[in-house]
């Protein structure tokens, strides 16, 4: 008999490498976007102070929303 030590399922590896795949999209995904955002203030300095009013409400709003899913994984 065969026991195995390591606890975990063939699918819960495989759900951790997806959620590895998608936290990893996510992080260049963002990257991309903040690189547009500087390129267009560098360019159009006059969009640079809605650009950072929408990136403060944008982290104002990735905040929440982090606190929710951490409540919601409780």
């Amino acid at each position: 008999m065969t026991t195995d030590t390591d606890g975990t399922t063939h699918q819960d590896r495989e759900h951790n490498e997806l959620r590895l795949v998608l936290i990893l999209l996510t992080v260049v995904v963002g990257l991309l976007i903040t690189a547009a955002a500087i390129y267009v203030a560098r360019v159009h300095p006059v969009l640079a102070q809605p650009l950072g009013v929408g990136a403060a409400v944008l982290s104002a709003l990735a905040g929440v929303a982090g606190v929710i899913g951490h409540a919601l994984r409780r």
